[in-house]
């Protein structure tokens, strides 16, 4: 079988940047922005850095962004990344989120890394009251353990969501889906502080 092609569900300001591992999509992106309400004015923390084009991509629209990546050979990836597109208010540090978050009074904390529930009590010290989590969750039962910590901890309006993006053939006779779409990347799961 066939595999989509990616670039086509990247925005053009990411194309041709640096990979590592998997990237949060513009899909899920879209969805992460949409529900935790984020804006000019808003301060945004990313642990699971990866790539970096979640937060490259929030840097766009924020007022600023702290990254931890604790892996050396994905934070160079995403320094490189941050140098290509010039941003200055995202601040990447190579540290390890389980071991805490220095930075407080966040209004969104999104974490994409292994076992990200282990993190979400340093997420909830760093939030402001009213700031949001997000979780990138491949599997469901990382959604499911992410999901029932949170709650434990006290998260409020907790939801899981999945985004599918589906692209269509239109022809003058026959407009239908195309044969191949991006499907599940991850679980996504919101709460508030």
């Amino acid at each position: 079988m066939r595999k989509p092609n990616i670039e086509i569900f990247t925005p053009s300001f990411l194309q041709g940047l640096k990979r590592g591992p998997s990237a949060i999509l513009a899909k899920d992106f879209g969805t992460i922005i949409a529900y935790t309400e984020i804006s000019k004015d808003s301060r945004v923390f990313d642990a699971g850095g990866g790539s970096g084009f979640f937060s490259l991509s929030t840097a766009r629209l924020v007022k600023e962004v702290v990254v931890y990546e604790r892996r050396e050979d994905f934070a160079k990836i995403i320094e490189y990344n941050i140098k290509k597109l010039g941003l200055k208010n995202l601040k990447l540090k190579v540290k390890d989120v389980f071991k805490g978050i220095r930075e407080k009074n966040f209004d969104l904390v999104n974490l994409d890394l292994p076992k990200s529930h282990e993190a979400l009590p340093h997420a909830y010290k760093s939030l402001k009251i009213g700031g949001f989590i997000s979780g990138f969750l491949p599997n469901v039962e990382q959604a499911k353990e992410f999901f029932l910590t949170a709650r434990k901890l006290g998260f409020k309006d907790l939801k899981m969501t999945e985004t599918i993006v589906r692209e269509y053939d239109v022809r003058e006779f026959g407009v239908r889906p195309k044969h191949f779409g991006l499907l599940h990347t991850a679980y996504l799961v919101f709460g508030k502080k």
